[in-house]
């Protein structure tokens, strides 16, 4: 019987604090945090049959470690809170959620929250709102944005809000083409959806990521692909040559693009519209020091929280994160650290991929409507996830209480129910 359906009232609370996390940080944040205790608490014996748990068990010691060899302990000790209390959350949400209808009903909340986040970050660039900040709920709303023109919301940086919103993005348009596809009677909510995804895809313009343009464009086409809309991927592949060749093609070609294209996308791509930029702030320079610190420490690195203090005594210049997950964790917690939690995560959704592959054949009856519209939500957080990743191969978001804590919830979310259908995938796989 599945732990959802046994402690409904732990589920209910799970889903209300998924929904408010996004908007009140801290009260949402720790709520979860209480739901995952509980959730371990209730099924502790089952975790400890999921080798994942096993793994990220070695990753506190890993960080323990390299916290007392690091160049500044302190700061590496405090870097853990960026971790540890994650794990937690991954381990109780992943017991809680096991079915593929849980992931459906996160998505429509991560859908609420999301909608609401933009229309603040729309009207905070367009229509100049400004929300002092509050401690009670944890974040406040700038005028103009941060940096100024570009769309930030109640999170603390553009950066920050392009990687929420290309998650909110993701799942929005799996719940979309959900809806299109199989419950076009449902009208309303196809429309709202529609809907949904415009107002997202305004604000997550209205950030000026180029990563998250980049992941949204990855995304579509992905669902694009998934429809067989032929016609419509040669329009977008059309779309996106143009922008591309107004950024970078040679005259006069990209003149006459330029007519065309507005100025706030290619200028933003090859990066004319900031100007020029110091070395020290370019991510090759960064991604040049973060590849030498793990040279000189490869085994233990050099602890978490590290990077910025080294970076600033070599170049003069605070940067918080080196732009790349990979390469900051090798640097902070060395190679075999870096590889055993990328290690982790990797096997996680590559299980989950390969149980995507089987699932036709686990249906109950072939083709069955709901086992199809499941196998969908399962590959939407999946894809949701894996635009996360990519979007922290150029940036880093786990400084941020709610990116980081929405990516382990996705994770959660997809390696629950590729465990809930463990049994079913082993005995497809000795049958074949």
């Amino acid at each position: 019987m599945l732990l959802a359906e046994r402690f409904p009232r732990l589920w209910h609370w799970g889903q209300a604090m998924f929904l408010v996390f996004p908007l009140l940080p801290i009260w949402g944040s720790l709520g979860l945090f209480i739901v995952a205790v509980i959730a371990i608490q209730k099924q502790w014996r089952e975790l400890l049959k999921r080798p994942i748990f096993w793994g990220l068990g070695g990753m506190p010691l890993w960080l323990i470690i390299t916290s007392i060899t690091a160049h500044d302990p302190q700061r590496a000790w405090l870097g853990t809170a960026n971790f540890i209390p994650f794990f937690v959350v991954f381990l109780g949400i992943s017991l809680l959620v096991e079915t593929p209808t849980q992931l459906r009903r996160l998505a429509w909340l991560a859908v609420a929250s999301g909608v609401v986040i933009s229309i603040l970050g729309i009207g905070q660039i367009t229509l100049g709102w400004i929300i002092p900040e509050q401690g009670w709920l944890g974040w406040g709303l700038d005028k103009g944005g941060d940096p100024s023109q570009r769309l930030a919301s109640i999170f603390m940086y553009a950066n920050i809000t392009a990687a929420y919103l290309l998650v909110v993005f993701t799942l929005t348009m799996g719940l979309w083409v959900e809806n299109y596809r199989w419950r076009k009677q449902q009208w309303w909510q196809w429309l709202g959806l529609t809907v949904a995804i415009l107002i997202i895809a305004i604000a997550l313009i209205l950030t000026s990521s180029r990563n998250a343009w980049g992941g949204a464009f990855l995304v579509t086409l992905a669902f694009v692909i998934y429809l067989r809309w032929y016609e419509i991927l040669a329009v977008i592949g059309m779309g996106v040559a143009a922008i591309t060749g107004a950024a970078f093609a040679p005259s006069p070609i990209k003149g006459w693009l330029r007519q065309v294209v507005p100025r706030y996308f290619w200028a933003r791509l090859n990066d004319q519209q900031y100007g020029d930029r110091a070395v020290e702030t370019l991510r090759i320079t960064q991604w040049e020091f973060s590849w030498n610190l793990t040279q000189q420490r490869p085994i233990f690195g050099w602890g978490l929280r590290n990077f910025s203090p080294l970076y600033q005594a070599q170049t003069e210049t605070w940067l918080g994160h080196p732009h790349n997950l990979p390469l900051m964790l090798s640097a902070e917690i060395g190679i075999p650290g870096a590889l055993l939690f990328v290690g982790l995560i990797g096997s996680a959704i590559a299980r989950a991929t390969m149980l995507l592959r089987i699932w036709s054949k686990l249906a109950p009856i072939p083709s069955e409507k709901q086992w199809q519209q499941d196998k969908l939500m399962l590959l939407t957080f999946i894809l949701a996830f894996c635009a996360l990743s990519v979007f922290n191969l150029l940036d880093v978001t786990l400084f941020d209480l709610r990116t980081n804590l929405l990516g382990w919830l996705l994770l959660a979310g997809i390696d629950g129910v590729t465990h809930y259908h463990r049994n079913f995938f082993w005995g497809i796989k000795l049958m074949s």
